[in-house]
């Protein structure tokens, strides 16, 4: 009974838990959402041959592209409904756990791009930092506002580009078909005088629905985790570590906007110069909050059908309030699990 319980919470939890990638920001200053290809909605996606899994299903392309440079900080931004960046809410609820992968592709055109087209690149991921208890890279989302930070190659050729922003969850992996797939894809122009073009994958193509990190019960303690995708280019994967997570958030969530800009910002500064085939795309030119890398290179930054394809609009308040009623007592049968009593499956 307790089991048939612990189950049917986390379905009802889950259903108000999806989340999508909504803002960026470059080196601390807040772009908001104005190169970012927007999902329409924020359920996930789950066939991983399907064209969705590039950049979400019919994500709507920006006129915005972000200029950055090589070593600059970018920040990918993720909440559960859209124009939320509250802190108090979890950026991925319902014990969503799973890596996050982050991905760049150069494109001709980053406003016009199909992305299921273009060749990808891992640039930075986490999958399971911890193993003392087991802690995934989404909670470490969660401890920090939503907010994942990468370093742009510094050796990447200058041009257009797309980065595609990804959270795996995993909570009903334990079958083919169950992992949940969340993606964005942000428009972005990298300026320098690189001149590497890394190999790359394919959406779809880069995975398989039987890979070790996508057909996994993660109901049991997990000492190691085969992150999907390729290596990440130019820079190590973190190690597990063998000592407890730190809980404590490196993004300053005091200072986190509750606004979402829709514009960049108006006058030249830091980033590179736009691309001619972008009028609308400036540099930044403020300041914001920075924040302080967690090792390697990460600051910090997920349903109940497998079938789901992100259809549908976002889930109803009362839906997520019983996902909230539920959530505590699904993370008390997971811990359960882990310290050898009945799995949940």
């Amino acid at each position: 009974m307790f089991k048939k319980l612990t189950i049917a919470a986390a379905l009802v939890a889950s259903a108000a838990a999806h989340a999508t990638f909504q803002e960026m920001w470059v080196n601390g200053v807040d772009m908001g959402s104005a190169c970012v290809r927007l999902p329409l909605s924020n359920s996930p996606v789950t066939d991983v041959t399907s064209d969705d899994l590039a950049c979400n299903v019919n994500a709507t392309a920006s006129s915005g592209v972000c200029s950055v440079n090589p070593g600059d900080q970018v920040t990918v931004e993720m909440h559960q409904q859209p124009g939320d960046r509250s802190c108090a809410t979890q950026a991925i609820g319902g014990d969503h756990y799973g890596p996050i992968n982050i991905y760049m592709a150069k494109v001709a055109d980053a406003t016009t791009a199909v992305g299921y087209e273009q060749s990808w690149f891992k640039v930075d991921e986490m999958g399971l930092p911890s193993d003392n208890p087991d802690y995934w890279a989404t909670e470490v989302l969660n401890d920090n506002c939503g907010h994942f930070t990468f370093t742009v190659p510094d050796t990447i050729e200058p041009g257009n580009y797309l980065i595609r922003a990804e959270v795996i969850a995993l909570h009903v992996a334990s079958s083919v078909g169950g992992a949940q797939f969340y993606m964005s894809c942000f428009q972005v122009n990298v300026g320098g005088s690189g001149s590497t073009l890394p190999s790359g994958v394919q959406f779809p193509g880069a995975y398989q629905a039987t890979d070790p990190g996508i057909l996994i019960n993660i109901y049991q303690q997990l000492d190691t985790y085969a992150i999907p995708g390729p290596t990440p280019y130019a820079i190590a994967s973190p190690a597990v570590a063998s000592t407890p997570w730190p809980t404590t958030a490196t993004w300053n969530t005091a200072l986190q906007p509750s606004t979402v800009p829709t514009a960049l910002p108006t006058s030249s500064g830091a980033g590179a110069a736009p691309p001619a085939q972008s009028p609308t795309t400036v540099a930044p030119t403020t300041v914001a909050p920075t924040t302080t890398a967690k090792p390697p290179t990460t600051t910090a930054a997920p349903p109940p059908s497998p079938t789901t394809s992100a259809s549908g609009a976002t889930q109803t308040q009362y839906i997520w309030e019983m996902g909230r009623a539920y959530q505590a007592l699904y993370r008390h049968a997971r811990q359960d699990s882990v310290l050898g009593k009945s799995p949940i499956i």
